[in-house]
């Protein structure tokens, strides 16, 4: 039943906007194969022309210019991102309409008694532009390797659901978060979407409908604006099927369990106000878990923009931003390492914490530790060196700003520290998001079991292994959500995964792995490349340039525009 709406919304758009898709819904689900494909090659132009001033807004709105070396972030976070995951889908579409299994028989492996995926590289254009990098995707305990094969893409493979209306709750924060969720609610479930934008980037709407123009033709796609009581209204409205949020845990209860003095009696006896199926990306305490190995001084110097890059990247307002760092007490590298994360995080630019309640949380962040030091000039960026209590708002609570803090743990070995530091990232960490795994090649050479232990438990959707875990967002190949094992009473990081181009099912978690060094020095410290500085590292010099040239390329395509990449990112 609709609710009884408050009398100050003008409920005619959002009304309007339901009553559309629920009439276009069954058109959608009649779409072919082949005029789907279509749809995405046409999108891709449009992307394209939309993306500087895509870009341009989300600049503006941050507080700096589009042509400063903060706005790489925005090219990679909003047209990029976006544009690559379209040609995932593209990839996998177009394998199945030539009569393709989804899958290579040869991506589907046994590994450590589980089936594993391997996702990344899938294209030979990948394996040149990002060398180095791979992803693999863990199915769960039992599921067999042709159960993986049989159940992906289900919705081409005789599986495809009824028709029905998806409400789309966007994040403020990462651009493409909600057109990427729009994305796989048309092509992994088959379902017309409703996206709401957030207050916070509202200003993007224009774009996404100039992007999505033949989906809003047809009546698949809406987006409309509002805030927390248009919301709740469209999640209770009769015409809304399922739901899926990116937010706070906050947000998901309120839907899920309302918010008046029952609200918890409702959560303990499992009788939610909201019984709509129900998807969820929430967040959590990132870790980023620091091996102790071999390290030269380049490998400081370079880890150390790695872990600045995970904290300052849009200014530490990401879902896996690194908010702890897990150290070795007892490694004479650990004191190297901090005193180049400090370096970094006082000499790079300042820029503002714009995230609404940013600068309360780092107020309260700072008198909560007096110990703290504040780097930067003219900007909120705190860093405590030494956090001891189990209890510290630091490790229970999500910043979602620019303050990152260390943990020292026991550990005299490699394998010693890692068995600490994953059952203190499992247990004491709130959110199944995302972490990151840093190990020296040599190190993972000598305790080969204790760092395939300690990637088989960590309890995390998305792990990287010497690779920010965020980067298993930009891939469209790979799924991304929390560990499962949330509920609705107990939903922690989220239920379920977004993303994911060739649909699979049974997933646990994703494994991305990069070089521990780039190119050239990768050479000799075992992990061969020929991948030079990242260009999503808040370091690198020609990051801005990079993306937009990497951004031209993936929505047009044409091997003339390769060299230009490559030289830019070898200056970066």
């Amino acid at each position: 039943m609709t609710p009884v709406p408050d009398l100050d919304l003008d409920l005619a758009p959002l009304d309007q906007a339901v009553a559309d898709l629920r009439a276009h819904a069954a058109s959608w689900t009649a779409t072919a194969l082949p005029e789907r494909i279509a749809l995405l090659e046409r999108m891709l132009p449009r992307i394209a022309a939309e993306a500087p001033g895509m870009v341009a807004d989300a600049a503006h709105a941050k507080g700096y210019d589009a042509d400063s070396p903060w706005a790489a972030e925005d090219w990679t976070t909003a047209p990029w991102a976006l544009a690559q995951g379209v040609r995932a889908y593209l990839h996998v579409l177009r394998r199945l309409a030539a009569g393709h299994d989804p899958l290579p028989d040869a991506a589907v492996r046994s590994h450590g008694g589980r089936t594993v995926v391997d996702v990344f590289p899938a294209t030979p254009t990948d394996r040149l532009l990002l060398n180095g990098f791979t992803a693999e995707v863990w199915t769960l305990p039992g599921t067999t390797r042709e159960e993986v094969r049989r159940r992906a893409a289900g919705e081409y493979r005789g599986r495809a659901g009824a028709p029905a209306v998806a409400l789309v709750l966007g994040a403020g924060n990462v651009h493409a978060i909600t057109p990427l969720d729009v994305l796989h609610k048309l092509y992994a479930e088959g379902e017309v979407v409703l996206a709401k934008m957030n207050p916070v980037n509202a200003y993007l709407r224009p774009h996404f409908e100039k992007v999505f123009h033949e989906f809003v033709a047809h009546g698949w796609v809406r987006f409309v604006d509002g805030g927390g009581a248009e919301g709740a209204y469209l999640t209770e409205h009769e015409g809304v099927d399922t739901i899926h949020v990116t937010g706070s845990e906050r947000t998901h209860d309120a839907i899920v369990w309302g918010t008046d003095d029952r609200a918890e009696q409702r959560r303990r006896t499992d009788t939610p106000l909201n019984d709509k199926p129900f998807t969820s990306e929430l967040g959590g305490v990132s870790p980023c878990i620091v091996t102790p190995g071999p390290w030269s001084d380049a490998d400081f110097r370079f880890q150390a923009e790695h872990i600045v890059t995970s904290k300052l990247n849009n200014s530490g307002h990401n879902c896996v931003a690194s908010q702890v760092l897990l150290v070795p007490q007892d490694w004479d590298g650990t004191e190297r390492l901090l005193v180049e994360v400090r370096r970094l995080l006082r000499d790079l630019p300042p820029r503002a914490d714009y995230y609404p309640g940013a600068l309360e949380r780092l107020r309260a962040t700072a008198d909560a530790h007096p110990q703290a030091e504040a780097l930067g000039e003219d900007c909120g960026r705190l860093f405590l060196s030494d956090l001891t209590d189990p209890d510290d708002p630091m490790v229970t609570d999500e910043v979602f700003a620019s303050a990152l803090g260390v943990v020292r743990l026991p550990g005299d070995d490699a394998p010693q520290f890692l068995r600490s530091a994953v059952a203190f990232a499992n247990d004491r960490l709130p959110g199944t998001l995302g972490a990151t795994l840093l190990v020296h090649p040599r190190t993972e050479r000598d305790h080969r079991a204790a760092v395939d232990e300690a990637v088989a438990a960590l309890r995390y959707g998305t792990l990287g292994v010497n690779c920010w875990s965020a980067f298993g967002f930009l891939l469209g190949y790979t799924p991304w959500g929390a560990f499962p094992g949330h509920t609705r009473q107990d939903i922690g990081s989220g239920i379920g995964f977004v993303h994911n181009a060739f649909q699979l099912t049974d997933v646990e978690k994703t494994v991305l792995r990069a070089p521990f060094a780039p190119a050239p020095r990768g050479l000799f410290t075992g992990s061969p490349s020929l991948s030079p500085r990242p260009p999503y590292f808040v370091t690198n010099r020609t990051a801005r340039t990079t993306m937009e040239r990497l951004t031209a390329f993936t929505t047009s395509g044409g091997l003339r525009r390769l060299p230009g990449i490559f030289l830019s990112a070898l200056r970066g």
